[in-house]
């Protein structure tokens, strides 16, 4: 059983930054896909990035492609996404997500496991 707990959404301005940290529990951490989505009101759930066990392989959707950088800190049980130059369409609730696997994670959410609940990201123009 792994638990996953995000943090770091608040609001910020277009043009701004955020990372959004996901703590899981866990000895197994390692051999765990990671990947972010993200939801608004109304619309189905959205691939953000996924990364491999390693962090060696990573995925993005193109709409954030250049501007947000998935990581992991396999010590510290953590998956990070790092999102620049944030617009007001980034706005959502982002969830990570886990599934015990060596591939670099999976567009289709129905592929992961594991969810957190989910932290507010809000851009405004």
């Amino acid at each position: 059983q792994v638990q996953l707990v995000e943090s770091g959404g608040g609001l910020v301005q277009a043009g701004g930054s955020l990372r959004l940290s996901c703590a899981a529990s866990g000895r197994t951490f390692s051999s765990y896909a990671m990947g972010w989505f993200r939801q608004t009101p109304g619309k189905e759930r959205e691939f953000v990035a996924s990364i491999g066990w390693s962090g060696g392989s990573t995925v993005y959707a193109d709409s954030v492609k250049g501007r947000f950088t998935i990581s992991r800190d396999n010590a510290k049980n953590t998956v990070y996404l790092q999102m620049n130059s944030l617009k007001p369409e980034d706005t959502a609730v982002y969830y990570c997500a886990a599934r015990a696997a060596v591939v670099a994670g999976s567009r289709d959410p129905t592929w992961y496991t594991y969810w957190g609940q989910g932290t507010q990201v809000t851009v405004s123009s």
